[in-house]
């Protein structure tokens, strides 16, 4: 049990430790000294904010006292700060060891810092450093912003030689550049969760899906892009299959499971069953040449169907999918029979992308983002993934939403299935709206009434006192708050006619 336990904690990202990652992440060369010079691997720590495909050139400082840096450089008199204009930035170097490595960070971003290093006290393969290391020192993770890495033992070394014998080092990072693929598009793919329940962390997913979607959606249909998201699950070990957790967490007889969400009415099996059905989406909507309609869909199940309000459930996926045309048929078919004991052919190719395979590195924590093969690092908002994809194009080849990300931005998913929102089409209200964040499902404003209801199963004139509803050609129920408008309209309209007629 204390086994599978270990795995559920490294499926939420909350374990004390380390991730194997690829080191081709980030690059360090050494500029000088010259018996150093040359490309050493480095692992980016997965917290901080470097810029993706960015680089960053500085000068090597190895304070003598607070070399762990565990306390703050202002109780040793050491600041970074004040070095004249034009100055190269200074990367702090520091030994790993008796804290947590997001305290060593904050502390030489305190002195001034631009990047920090970190050496490794042993001869080890390089991993990257999560965040979730720093669970219990969240304020430090929460103020961190300068990027840093961890470095070998024996590379460290040298330069604390070489900085000891007063030679100016100079390094520059580099965290991989964004290269675009032969067909001149940027692919990236997003590893997320179908679980509203995990706390800040789910919450932020949610609201970024919401808030990029409209870039996300006009990229894919201009060609510039080409998006696949993906979702991690793990197989139950084979000792514990029959256990209580694993047939909670786990479909297809412990194939593919995923720990219980917050909400206790759910299980991991839900959780896995909307992942599976959310991944078959996008492959319905690839196959139909509208793979944006996910985004669409994620973000109305997000809203319609969230375990809050108790509607996490295929019955709901299933409206969601009919609001948006898809064929139900062939998603139902993809997602197949998640009690049966077999492979589900969608979700094993998930996990076999999970392992990485020299393109990238093995995908172990929510969310992750991969632009071109290169793992993003950096805040999970509209403005800076947009930026990080930009980096992509050249300058003279860029996207127009590049520039500006508020403009441009028009996804007209109105004109397809009505966005999958709800709409009267005999009276031509729609409660479809395009905005620079996508399609949203607002109930509409009518004669100055603003009507009342979900957006996307109905919408609704407000009963106001004791008036009572009138009918209009015997099939579309308003409020006799427009009774007023109407009567003048039918006086106006009828007026015309009885006076053609020389009725009065």
């Amino acid at each position: 049990m204390l086994r599978l336990l270990i795995i559920w904690a490294a499926i939420l990202g909350c374990c004390h430790g380390q991730s194997e990652v690829s080191r081709r992440n980030s690059r360090l060369r050494v500029m000088s000294p010259p018996e150093l010079e040359g490309t050493y691997g480095c692992a980016s720590t997965d917290f901080g904010f470097p810029q993706h495909g960015g680089s960053m050139t500085g000068v090597v400082v190895y304070p003598r006292r607070n070399t762990m840096a565990c306390t703050s450089f202002d109780d040793f008199g050491i600041s970074l700060r004040s070095r004249p204009a034009g100055a190269l930035p200074v990367i702090l170097l520091v030994d790993r060891g008796e804290c947590y490595y997001t305290t060593k960070v904050r502390n030489g971003q305190k002195a001034g810092a631009a990047a920090v290093l970190l050496v490794d006290q042993i001869t080890q393969p390089l991993f990257t450093v999560d965040k979730s290391e720093s669970s219990q020192a969240t304020n430090d993770l929460q103020d961190v912003t300068i990027p840093s890495a961890l470095i070998t033992r024996s590379l460290g070394n040298s330069l604390k030689k070489a900085i000891d014998n007063v030679d100016l080092v100079n390094v520059s990072f580099n965290w991989g550049e964004s290269r675009l693929y032969p067909d001149e598009r940027a692919e990236y793919e997003f590893w997320t969760n179908s679980n509203d329940e995990c706390g800040p962390k789910c919450d932020s997913q949610v609201d970024f899906l919401k808030r990029f979607k409209g870039v996300a959606q006009t990229l894919e249909k201009k060609g510039y892009t080409q998006f696949t998201p993906h979702y991690i699950t793990w197989h139950c070990p084979e000792s514990y299959q029959n256990s209580k957790m694993c047939r909670s967490q786990c479909i297809n007889y412990g194939r593919y499971c995923a720990p219980d969400p917050e909400q206790h009415r759910y299980d991991g099996c839900d959780v896995v069953v909307q992942k599976l059905h959310q991944l078959c989406v996008f492959k319905v909507a690839k196959r139909t040449g509208k793979p944006w309609l996910w985004w669409d869909y994620v973000t109305h199940f997000a809203i319609r169907c969230s375990m809050k309000e108790m509607n996490y459930s295929k019955r709901c996926a299933d409206r969601v999918i009919e609001s948006l045309g898809l064929n139900q048929k062939e998603v139902d078919m993809c997602v197949g029979d998640p009690s049966a004991d077999e492979e589900n052919p969608a979700l094993k190719a998930e996990q076999d992308t999970q392992i990485g395979k020299g393109s990238h590195s093995d995908i172990t924590m929510l969310p992750t983002l991969v632009i071109n093969n290169r793992q993003y690092r950096g805040k999970l908002e509209k403005g800076a993934v947009l930026r990080a994809l930009c980096t992509s194009f050249q300058e003279n080849n860029k996207p127009s939403v590049c520039s500006n990300e508020e403009e441009d931005i028009q996804t007209n998913q109105c004109l397809d299935n009505n966005g999958g929102c709800w709409q009267d089409m005999a009276a031509n209200v729609t409660a479809c709206k395009d905005t620079s964040t996508g399609t949203v499902c607002e109930c509409p404003v009518l004669q100055g009434v603003k009507y009342i209801g979900d957006g996307y199963n109905d919408c609704k004139a407000p009963m106001y006192q004791d008036w009572q509803p009138i009918k209009i050609r015997n099939t579309h129920t308003y409020s006799s708050y427009l009774t007023e408008v109407v009567h003048k309209a039918i006086y106006n309209l009828f007026a015309g006619i009885f006076a053609a007629h020389k009725v009065f």
